[in-house]
Parts: C-alpha cells; structure tokens; sequence
C-alpha cells in the first residue's frame, strides 16, 4: 500500500495511507538531555537500539486490550517486522491535550500540592488534563477552561475522564500483576469525524511512572521486566 509521509515526530513519524487510514513508524530516537533518557524532555536525546521495538509491543499489548474492554481507540493493527503500527484518522483537541491520571501525590502534582498532602500519598485516580506547550510548561486546563476555548465540549471531557480512569486501571491491574505498581500515566486522546473520542498515541513505559518495591523503575527497565 501506498503511504505518505505527513509528519516526522521526535520518537516517531507519521504516513497517510490510501486506505484513509494512517501509519506510525516508531524510531529508536528517545527524548532527553546529555545522552540520559528523560519522557519529560521535549528534544531527542539519544538513540537506543531496540526502544521503538518495544514501545510498539506495548502499545499493541495494550491497545488489544483497551479495544477488548470495548473502550475505543485508533488501533488498527502492527507489523513488528518493520516497527509500525496503522490508526484510523483522529483530530487532537486544540493543538494538543496530555491527560494524566494519578494513583500517588508525586511529581508536578506533589510539587502544586505540597501544603495540602504527604508526597507519595494515594489518590482516588484523579485525572488531570494539561496543553501541549513547552514553552508555557503545559499548562493545566480545567473543565470549564476547554469548554470555554471551544477545545472540547463538557461531555468530550466527561467521556475522557470515565474512559481515562478505567484504561487506567487496566494497565495498573496488568503492572500489578507482575509486582509492579503505578503511580501515575500520561495518555492523548482524539476524535472521529463523529466527535467521538478515541485513545490516540501510544501507551510504552516512558508515559508512565511505576515503582517496584518502592523503587522507582526507569522506562528501559521497566520495558525489560515487563516483557521477561
């Protein structure tokens, strides 16, 4: 099939494809600083032989799932062979949403919060929603801030936040499984021509932060054990 480079992404690249549908090819290049694997940089940092491999099994063994649970997402399918995977067509809100959900009070969470809860403290799958921007630091954006922008519609944002919460507990439960815990994890979310939202991107071990024995496991680490 015919395809068409539309994109080229800092981890990965993206083609048309006749069918309507659109190819991710997934590149070894990670985000980072001084050749140290950072998920929070925004820039390339390295190459590691062997992280879009396993970015994309894992994003295929939990895509297969999530679709299973009957909760909508872009996966169509992979080709392991050449690192891709195919999606159908989604738009993004705005010019690019994160939504975290968090299980543990850490990171820029525990950092806002500090007056208020211990670090490390459980919370109750709270979800969060952020605008893709590095240079005003992602921004957090309320309900009523992205109706009122016109980014999303209140029940866009209520579909996200259910679908957020048990896509969730599906990887959590999954980690858990083999000891380890999560504390938090970062998803997109898009729509259909339909205003449908659907789970968009990827969802590898540098999107989430997960802890095993109450240390903390690096992404590549954690890639490793999740596999083994």
């Amino acid at each position: 099939m015919e395809k068409k480079l539309v994109y080229t992404g800092k981890t990965k690249n993206v083609y048309a494809l006749e069918n309507g549908n659109y190819l991710l090819k997934f590149k070894d290049d990670c985000t980072g600083k001084d050749g140290v694997f950072d998920p929070g940089e925004n820039s390339v940092g390295l190459t590691i032989d062997g992280v879009g491999d396993v970015n994309l099994k894992m994003s295929v063994y939990f895509f297969e799932k999530i679709n299973a649970a009957g909760i909508l997402t872009h996966y169509v399918n992979a080709d392991f062979d050449n690192t891709t995977m195919e999606v159908l067509p989604a738009k993004v809100f705005g010019k690019g949403l994160e939504v975290i959900c968090r299980y543990k009070a850490v990171g820029s969470f525990y950092r806002r919060y500090s007056d208020y809860i211990e670090e490390g403290a459980d919370l109750p799958a709270y979800v969060e929603m952020t605008f893709k921007n590095d240079e005003k630091g992602d921004p957090l954006v309320t309900e009523d801030g992205l109706v009122a922008l016109g980014v999303m519609t209140s029940e866009q944002y209520n579909d996200i936040k259910a679908m957020t919460q048990k896509i969730t507990k599906i990887v959590a439960d999954d980690l858990a499984s083999k000891g380890l815990l999560l504390y938090d994890i970062k998803f997109e979310f898009g729509y259909d021509s339909n205003g449908k939202v659907m789970l968009i991107d990827e969802i590898a071990s540098g999107n989430m932060r997960v802890y095993k024995n109450g240390n903390y496991i690096d992404p590549m680490t954690l890639s490793k054990l999740f596999f083994a």
